[in-house]
């Protein structure tokens, strides 16, 4: 059994500085690597991260380089491309694991075949208190999948976090991985999750595997302003439902509930739905053929996976 590490990073160093070498204490009882994708962070700073490897002398950690910013998903695909491993566990670079933090995922995955991936327990650090989060629960309403935190007590969830989990990485790239529409971030790991489970595999929340997660230090918040990151959500949030929704009646809400919520943000001056709704539509051509691609491996109707 071998286990590969990714961790996208944009402009990270003082957290790679931080958390790499406890990343790689946590791991180095297995056999794999740990994958860092540089994503087109500044020259100076990727000269100091390769310094900063080679410092720690550790030949399990690869380090690549992506000479744009490409995205989060285009980033962890490259890294699970180098990967051979049996598993790969995706962390971001402000996620810092706790001891033994696979040791009871893994077990779930070897248990069941048919497990795809297993989202760790988050241990968020918001304005100085911490928020127990990784299980997630969502639901169609006014035409759309609107998701939430949901309690850490139950092992089902809706989806499983692109930067605190593991998965099988030969059920990933038989996916396509996460889909670089949603780049540079948001939505990917649920759609990813959602694809999942409508292709007939499952995924779970494990609460007995927990990273410390400073979600206020990771680079969206530092490099992004809040009307771009509500754009995206925006966009996103309509990609989602164009792509992967094919039960009739949940495409005719949408449909329906569309006209309604374009007038209602005209009224609110929500310029940022509007923008993502444009900025959809852009993507349109590409979201069918995505559509298109995807609806092979689908075995598992909307309804069934949105009843929960």
């Amino acid at each position: 059994m071998s286990i590969d590490v990714v961790i996208p990073n944009y402009n990270g160093l003082a957290l790679l500085k931080e958390n790499l070498p406890k990343v790689a204490g946590a791991v180095e009882k297995y056999k794999g690597s740990i994958i860092i994708v540089d994503d087109g962070s500044k020259k100076e700073e990727f000269e100091s991260l390769v310094s900063f490897v080679k410092k720690l002398n550790n030949k399990n950690i690869v380090l690549l380089r992506n000479e744009k910013n490409l995205g989060f998903s285009s980033a962890v695909n490259r890294g699970v491309k180098e990967s051979n491993a049996d598993f790969v566990a995706l962390i971001n670079t402000d996620v810092v694991p706790e001891k033994n933090f696979l040791v009871a995922a893994l077990n779930d995955l070897q248990s069941d075949e048919n497990l795809f991936g297993v989202g760790f327990m988050d241990k968020s650090i918001e304005g100085g208190k911490t928020v127990l989060r990784g299980r997630g629960e969502a639901l169609w309403e006014k035409g759309f999948l609107v998701h939430r935190r949901g309690e850490v007590d139950r092992a089902d969830t809706f989806w499983i976090s692109g930067g605190s989990s593991i998965l099988r990485r030969d059920l990933f790239e038989r996916l396509g991985g996460f889909d670089t529409l949603y780049d540079p971030f948001y939505w990917e790991d649920i759609d990813l999750s959602y694809r999942a489970r409508k292709s007939g595999y499952k995924i779970k929340f494990e609460l007995r595997s927990a990273v410390i997660h400073e979600h206020s230090e990771g680079s969206i918040k530092k490099y992004f302003g809040d009307f771009q990151v509500k754009t995206t959500a925006y966009r996103n949030q309509f990609i989602f439902v164009w792509k992967n929704i094919t039960d009739l009646n949940l495409i005719v809400s949408h449909l329906l509930w569309l006209p309604y919520h374009l007038s209602t943000t005209v009224l609110r001056l929500d310029m940022p739905f509007l923008l993502g709704f444009l900025l959809a539509i852009k993507r349109l051509p590409a979201i069918i053929m995505k559509r298109s691609e995807q609806r092979k491996f689908y075995k598992v109707r909307d309804s069934d996976l949105l009843k929960s």
